[in-house]
């Protein structure tokens, strides 16, 4: 995984791993989720992988847009 370079400096999320059709996020916390295709859809990990190699704004897209619908926890 990748440090999530977090330039707002305030974001829970700690890492990230990209791959052709999921997004795997790994929070301060310590519990990973990943974000496929399939759930929550292309177009949102799409977004959400653009954010991540950005390094601004994942946490709150993941907060307001994305909620609590990922494929897989752990």
């Amino acid at each position: 995984m990748k440090t999530y370079k977090n330039l707002s400096g305030d974001s829970a999320i700690a890492a990230y791993e990209i791959g052709n059709s999921f997004i795997k996020i790994k929070f301060s916390g310590g519990d990973t989720y990943t974000y496929n295709h399939k759930i929550p859809g292309k177009v949102v990990v799409e977004k959400m992988k653009d954010l991540a190699l950005k390094g601004r704004g994942l946490g709150s897209y993941i907060m307001d847009e994305v909620k609590t619908n990922f494929a897989f926890k752990g």
